[in-house]
This record gives C-alpha cells, structure tokens and sequence, in this order.
C-alpha cells in the first residue's frame, strides 16, 4: 500500500508550504505605482542622478525668468569670519566654509586682554591682527554692493527686468556683506547656497525668491558663470581661490562668450597669497593674462572699475543697437515705441551665455 509520500513522489509534485500556494480568489489587489517623478526611490537614486541635475538647470532658470534677472555681477570672498555692527568690531571665525558653528577656542582672534596678559597663542595674535583687516573687508564689500545696485537701478529697461544683480555664495562673511549691502540699496540680490555635511544656513539679507541652494558643485558654478557679467574677489580660502580661478580660466581660454569685467580686491592680501609674476616668468600664462583682472582697495574705485568694463561691455554696445534699430525703422527718437529695439529674448527669460565656437 502506497503511502502520501509515496504518491507524491510517484507524481513529480511536491505539496506547497501554505505561505506559497495560490490563493483560489487570485493575487492580492495591487496598489497604483507611483508616478516616476514622484518616487523618491528613484529620484534619489543612482539612476535618478540626471534628473537632480537638470533640476538644478531648470528650477533655476524658471526663476531667474520670472523674477526677470537679466544678468549679474558676483561677489566671491571669506565665509568663515561673521561681521558685527560697527560698535563691536570684534570677529568671531566660523568652524568651516559655510558654517554657523564657531571655530574651536584656540583658533579664535585673541582679544586685548589676553594678549595683554600673555595667554594669547601665535596663531591667536595673528588673527586677531587679521580680524581687524577682516572687518574692513566686509564693511567694503558691503558698501561696494550698495553702490553697485544704486547705480543699477537708474539703469533703464524697457523690458523691466533687473541689471546686473548683485550675486554671492549666500552664506555668511563677505558673502552676507555683499547681499546685505544690494539689500539696503533697495535691490533684489541673489544668494546661490550649497548643501554641506555640516549645519549651515543662507544669510538673511538674500531675496527670498532668489535663495537658492544646490546638492551639486558644479550646478552651483554654472550659474555663478551664466548671467554673471562681472567678477569682484575679495579675501578668501580655498572657495574663493577656486572660484576666481574657474572664471579667470574660462575667460582665458575663451569659453565665455562675453567681456567679464574681474575686480580682485584687496591687493596687499592677494599678493601674498600668490605671485602671478612668476606664472608669466617660467611662460605658464601669457603676459596679457595679466589684464584679464584689475585690483582695487577701495569701494570707490572698485565701483569704479566695475560702472566702467560694464558699460563699455553692455550698456553703450546695447544703446547702439537699439539706435540703429530705432533709425532702420524710420523712426526719431521722440516718436519711437516704448519697446522698440527688444527681441523675443527680451520676452522669454534671461540673456545666457552661449559657448564661444
């Protein structure tokens, strides 16, 4: 007599652990998949990778368009001293690029006690020398953006959109100094944060609609280089240093294809950072590279500097055309259409840089 196993064996088919056999009413109901921009699964994701980039081209383009920015001139300089009022110029340095937390006690500028005292370390006596300089840097490039975006906003435009706006990297420091500056001048500013394993926060003098922050560098760089009409460098790090450098590369190379008015500000500091001197001595650049920049010391003659390559770069260029439009249609000044001399461009968003061929 043949058992149950028996019979199973003599079958070929084993019986199924109840956790496996099919249900006799079928599958279970199946919820709706989500849609592939709404899973975050895939979003962030390594597959998901290209569609955080183009967001990072997109979501800002469409803002800059709808905030109407035509163009910008960028501030790039220290992050890691938070300036006070005029009262108290004491300084206090920031633990990293970027940070709101303060640097380790021993790396702090000494203040007058202590060094009266002798308890002040070397690297405390220098930085509290260098405090004093940081101060004036970041009371600088607070004026130098005030005068900037006052003088930018006389500039007409028939399209109402705003001139060369006044950009930083939207943290703290010089960066705080600049937007804080275009902000009491009464103009919209722009603060292109970056997203950093540590606590860090946009300053609070950017305009809400332009604070922006970004996962990858390379985005952020882009936008710094796509409206940006001119340049001002202030003491700074390593940022800073990458900064001017990308830019200063890209217009040597002739990758930009447009005039950048460069401002390097603070001489005394920058040469003793580096010596360009010897670049052009051992041939690494050419001498004319040397004219891609100019230094300045005060905020006067940077202001200056900056009214003058962006107007003889844009402005007189533009008013040119629009003179020549205006008399190819026949027309005088006096009579002229309010919008004569605009292009679709003028409609559909911000003037790009296009790669140079």
């Amino acid at each position: 007599m043949m058992s149950d196993e028996d019979t199973d064996q003599g079958s070929g088919v084993r019986e199924q652990p109840p956790e496996t056999q099919k249900s006799a009413a079928g599958p279970a109901p199946l919820e709706k998949a989500p849609l592939a921009y709404e899973n975050p699964v895939f979003l962030n994701g390594p597959d998901g990778r290209m569609m955080r980039i183009l967001a990072e081209y997109a979501e800002p383009l469409a803002r800059f368009r709808r905030e109407r920015i035509q163009d910008t001139v960028v501030f790039f300089g220290s992050a890691r001293f938070r300036g006070r009022e005029e009262a108290d110029q004491a300084l206090e340095l920031l633990d990293n690029t970027g940070s709101t937390q303060a640097a380790p006690r021993e790396e702090q500028p000494a203040s007058p006690p202590q060094i009266a005292a002798g308890r002040a370390t070397d690297l405390q006596r220098k930085r509290a020398v260098a405090a004093v300089e940081m101060a004036r840097y970041y009371e600088d490039a607070r004026r130098l953006a005030q005068m900037l975006t006052a003088w930018a906003r006389t500039i007409p435009s028939p399209s109402r959109r705003h001139r060369f706006v006044v950009t930083s990297g939207g943290g703290p420091g010089i960066m705080e100094a600049a937007n804080r500056g275009a902000y009491e001048a009464g103009g919209k500013t722009i603060g292109l944060n970056i997203q950093l394993p540590f606590e860090q926060t946009p300053n609070r003098y950017i305009t809400p609609a332009l604070n922006f922050e970004f996962h990858y560098f390379f985005m952020r760089k882009l936008w710094f280089a796509y409206l940006s009409k001119a340049l001002v460098v202030f003491p700074g790090g390593f940022g800073t240093l990458d900064e001017m450098f990308e830019i200063l590369t890209l217009a040597q190379t002739h990758k930009l294809a447009k005039k950048m008015t460069v401002v390097i500000y603070g001489s005394e500091y920058w040469k003793k950072v580096f010596n360009l001197d010897a670049l052009v001595d051992t041939g690494a650049i050419s001498p004319k590279d040397i004219e891609l920049f100019q230094y300045a010391d005060t905020p006067e003659r940077a202001f200056e500097l900056l009214r003058q390559g962006l107007t003889e770069n844009y402005l007189a260029p533009e008013a040119a055309v629009a003179a020549a439009r205006t008399a190819e249609a026949g027309k005088s000044a006096a009579d002229a259409e309010p919008l004569a001399g605009l292009t679709m461009e003028d409609f559909l968003g911000p003037e790009l840089a296009r790669t140079a061929r």
